[in-house]
């Protein structure tokens, strides 16, 4: 983590002072006196630390297409296997009642073995709450240690346990199929803050790298706002480990120790959106943070890959906020393939975030007019990933949910 936080730090501070320098002193081949030859008197710094930029953004811009179209190509969830009567839900929730009287009350027909795990005493209308003990004590903490709290303690005879984050709303249930993990697709939904939201827009459109992930020796995330897991892996594998990413870590741990099967299902979460910048900064910093922790239990190479990905996504802004608009403005003109990389890159953006407004169906359309912001939503997309990296957290903090009535 120190590698990443002094790297990512030297790299933005060179950025602002290059940038800052080539824009005061007007370097750039359009300054050059009529007649005279064009001159790129650039700061070196500057043009070192751009192309190393726009070098990783392109890297990781690569491998997405190659994971999607190539890898993921012709990918089909299986069939479902298993049906409701052989799945037990369990949500989690601090104290957020009335969030998870929605989700329950949300629940598909036939899934009517429903426990919420919570930290305070509450009443939920169709499921059994369950409050955990101050005494339990495991390595887990916060979230980590009311799953393997609920593990322990929840009888389980059913086949699966569902996992839903506390404002999951399950549009429907057709089935699990025959997988050890099962990853549930996700539709945020509006609350607050429009930029957020947007952000989240466009996450789907990155998150399509996960039909890649079933032919993966290891999946690259997973996310608890739908998983569902086998009971006998869950027991096998546990979620006694401290880490701020509990879902990716238990995946990760499943994929090091077992041969388990990984399935991608199209049903889908509707869960909250973060109702601020402040919240989706924070949700972004903690995914970050804990996926570069957790990635010491990764093989070498997908160790390395998840690091070089996490870097490329907190420098992606630097695309469309510092190389186009300077070499629009001939301030930073490195030659014609900067310009055709910068161009190409930040069309990227672009895709990604239509991709995720066109994951909405009759839904996209007022999200598609919104694509013109698309730079301004991948640097909200972006800046918790760089917080995360220069300033992890110090524990779990859960997201600010509003609930539906707001």
């Amino acid at each position: 983590m120190k590698l990443e936080r002094a790297g990512l730090l030297g790299v933005s501070l060179l950025l602002l002072v290059g940038a800052a320098l080539a824009l005061a002193t007007g370097a750039g081949p359009g300054n050059a006196p009529p007649g005279a030859a064009s001159t790129t008197a650039y700061p070196p710094l500057l043009e070192w630390v751009l192309w190393g930029t726009l070098g990783l953004f392109a890297a990781v811009a690569g491998l997405w297409l190659v994971l999607t179209y190539v890898v993921g190509a012709g990918y089909e969830p299986p069939q479902p296997e298993y049906g409701a009567e052989e799945v037990q839900v369990r949500i989690l929730t601090v104290d957020a009642e009335s969030v998870v009287r929605d989700t329950v009350a949300a629940l598909p027909e036939g899934l009517d073995d429903v426990h919420v795990i919570a930290e305070t005493a509450m009443d939920v209308p169709g499921a059994a709450v369950h409050v955990v003990p101050d005494e339990f004590d495991c390595d887990a903490v916060r979230k980590g240690r009311a799953l393997e709290w609920g593990r322990q303690a929840i009888a389980c005879d059913r086949e699966f346990v569902l996992y839903l984050d506390e404002d999951s709303l399950l549009e429907d249930f057709d089935g699990l199929p025959d997988a050890d993990v099962v990853q549930f697709q996700e539709r945020p939904r509006h609350t607050g803050s429009a930029l957020s939201y947007l952000a989240d827009v466009y996450r789907m459109g990155v998150q399509l790298e996960q039909r890649a992930f079933a032919r993966l020796s290891v999946p690259l995330f997973a996310w608890g706002g739908g998983i569902a897991v086998r009971s006998e892996l869950e027991d096998a594998v546990t979620w006694d480990r401290e880490t701020l990413v509990e879902d990716t870590a238990f995946v990760w741990a499943a994929f090091d120790e077992y041969d388990p099967e990984f399935a991608l299902t199209d049903t889908a979460c509707r869960n909250e959106a973060p109702p601020s910048l402040y919240e989706i900064a924070q949700q972004r910093r903690r995914w970050a943070a804990g996926n570069l922790e957790a990635a010491s239990m990764l093989p070498a190479r997908y160790r390395l890959l998840t690091r070089v990905r996490n870097y490329a996504w907190a420098l992606s802004p630097v695309v469309t906020l510092v190389a186009v608009p300077l070499s629009l403005l001939g301030v930073v003109v490195y030659g014609g393939l900067f310009v055709l990389l910068s161009a190409v890159l930040a069309a990227f953006t672009f895709l990604w975030y239509l991709r995720g407004a066109l994951s909405y169906g009759r839904e996209a359309l007022p999200l598609v007019l919104a694509t013109p912001l698309a730079p301004l939503v991948t640097v909200v997309h972006s800046m918790g990933t760089v917080a995360g990296i220069l300033a992890p957290p110090n524990g779990f903090r859960v997201t600010t949910k509003v609930g539906t009535d707001e």
